[in-house]
């Protein structure tokens, strides 16, 4: 496995990633793995670490859970298809047991009712790392579950539910940026990162995790609302001067809203993330644009919206995104309104 090209600018340390052969590093034991959710996310990183020798449990519910008990973990992508089984799943926390690490890959807008009921999961040792879209994710989590064991983590993936328990995936490897949220912690997070590498999973460990988490929200923020309002893939988001204009004012109040809370944004920080857009699939689409679409309800409150009540609080003016959240707020009020 070659390495990859840096995926935000800033202080991110790279290190080694064992390849992926189906069998454990010779660095890192088994470890308990508990993932909550399964999505494109929870499904691709339960199978990896499944597949790598690791005692996966994963909570999962609705169709999702029976059709994994029955054929296993499956999964597409560039390394072919692939049906993992794992011996443990259930939609009750108590029923895993505490894990020695925790990633939640649920959707952010679930973590308000989900969190407290992941404390089964929790044992003396457990480190939780959050994969959730936003900057506001672990800070939910560590007042669930205690803010010694929660991490910072941001996720570098493209995949997606094609039916319950089987996902698609494209791109490069599974990637995640992790670090901790306090000092007591770095040691935790460096086993962590060695365990989960045993899957194949590229992971970067960074001492400023608070950064990684506001440059993908300067990601993901703007080309999701704006994508949504827009109802067109990336291609046309980026090639339409109108639509890149509004994408890329966006870009600038979350920009100057991280730079407001403190957070190190490099000058450039703006170009570079209009520059990674510019490098992915015309096709392309955020998830948040295609729950929208699709009527379901999504993570607006937690991006667009987010940036709004952030900036409103921080005193920084956010126009641009205001407009998109009040363009697509109706459209969320209608699909959490479904049953």
């Amino acid at each position: 496995m070659s390495r990859p090209a840096r995926y935000w600018a800033g202080d991110l340390l790279w290190d080694s990633v064992n390849h992926y052969d189906g069998r454990m590093a010779a660095t890192s034991e088994a470890r308990s793995i508990a993932v909550v959710g399964a999505g494109g996310v929870g499904v691709l990183l339960a199978a990896r670490l499944a597949h790598a020798g690791h005692d996966v449990r994963l909570l999962a519910r609705g169709a999702a859970l029976g059709a994994i008990r029955e054929h296993g973990l499956r999964t597409h992508g560039p390394d072919g298809d692939h049906a993992v089984p794992i011996a443990c799943v259930s939609d009750d926390a108590s029923a895993l047991g505490a894990a020695g690490i925790v990633v939640v890959a649920v959707k952010a807008w679930q973590l308000a009712d989900l969190g407290p009921r992941l404390v089964p999961l929790i044992g003396d040792g457990t480190l939780v790392v959050p994969m959730q879209n936003g900057v506001e994710a672990s800070e939910q989590l560590a007042r669930a579950l205690g803010d010694a064991h929660v991490i910072g983590g941001v996720s570098h993936m493209i995949s997606w539910v094609e039916r319950p328990g089987e996902i698609r995936w494209i791109g490069g490897a599974p990637s995640l940026t992790i670090g901790p949220r306090s000092p007591s912690q770095i040691d935790g997070v460096e086993a962590c990162a060695a365990t989960l590498r045993t899957g194949g999973i590229e992971v970067l460990v960074t001492q400023a995790i608070e950064l990684a988490r506001w440059q993908k929200l300067l990601f993901m923020a703007p080309y999701a609302a704006v994508g949504a309002v827009e109802r067109a893939p990336l291609g046309i988001l980026r090639t339409t001067p109108r639509v890149r204009a509004r994408m890329e004012a966006a870009m600038h109040e979350v920009a100057a809203l991280a730079v407001a809370r403190g957070v190190a944004l490099p000058p450039d920080a703006v170009a570079v993330t209009l520059h990674r857009l510019d490098a992915l699939l015309e096709a392309a689409t955020a998830s948040m644009h295609r729950d929208i679409v699709a009527g379901r309800p999504s993570e607006l409150h937690e991006l667009i919206g987010a940036v709004v009540r952030l900036g409103r609080d921080a005193q920084v003016p956010t126009p641009v995104c205001a407009a998109l959240y009040a363009e697509l707020e109706p459209l969320e009020r209608r699909a959490r309104a479904q049953p």
